[in-house]
């Protein structure tokens, strides 16, 4: 059964999902509403999940140690799997993603499985800039994402 429960962060309100054990989505603030039914109940894995967010905020967490169960396609899912690698603190261009993936010229389908990203913060799209060093696209809105990088900068060293 789908669970969904809302926790406030210091970037607004997030809501966190769950299924068969496994997160599935964190919706940022400025997110679109979840398409599909879920049941508004908070389960231990949700409270677990906020607490790891709590921490990361804090400063105090640089890598989440929760199940994730992102739902995409298989190149999706690659993608989302290659952002995990991606040290705390640290940035990649979606060139270098799609380099490492064995295709340089992947770039804009690199940008898009980021867009596609379910579980933002935890599956860490927001370390992922633009070629040149620019902050690009960020479901979130570019000032969360700022805010995110500033934070993990700030915490790194």
């Amino acid at each position: 059964m789908k669970k969904l429960f809302f926790y406030e962060t210091p970037i607004g309100k997030v809501a966190l999902a769950e299924e068969n054990g496994r997160i599935t989505n964190l919706q940022l603030p400025k997110d679109e509403a979840f398409s599909e039914q879920y049941t508004v109940e908070e389960t231990s894995l949700l409270r677990e999940a906020a607490a790891q967010l709590t921490e990361y905020f804090r400063g105090k967490r640089k890598e989440f140690t929760l199940p994730l169960q992102p739902q995409g396609t298989d190149f999706y899912q690659k993608v989302w799997w290659r952002l995990l690698d991606i040290p705390y603190g640290t940035t990649k261009s979606y060139g270098q993603i799609a380099a490492e993936a064995g295709n340089p010229k992947a770039c804009r389908a690199i940008g898009q499985a980021n867009n596609k990203n379910p579980i933002p913060i935890f599956i860490p799209c927001h370390r992922v800039i633009g070629a040149k060093g620019d902050l690009v696209g960020f479901g979130g809105g570019l000032a969360t994402k700022t805010y995110l990088l500033e934070l993990e900068k700030n915490n790194s060293k």
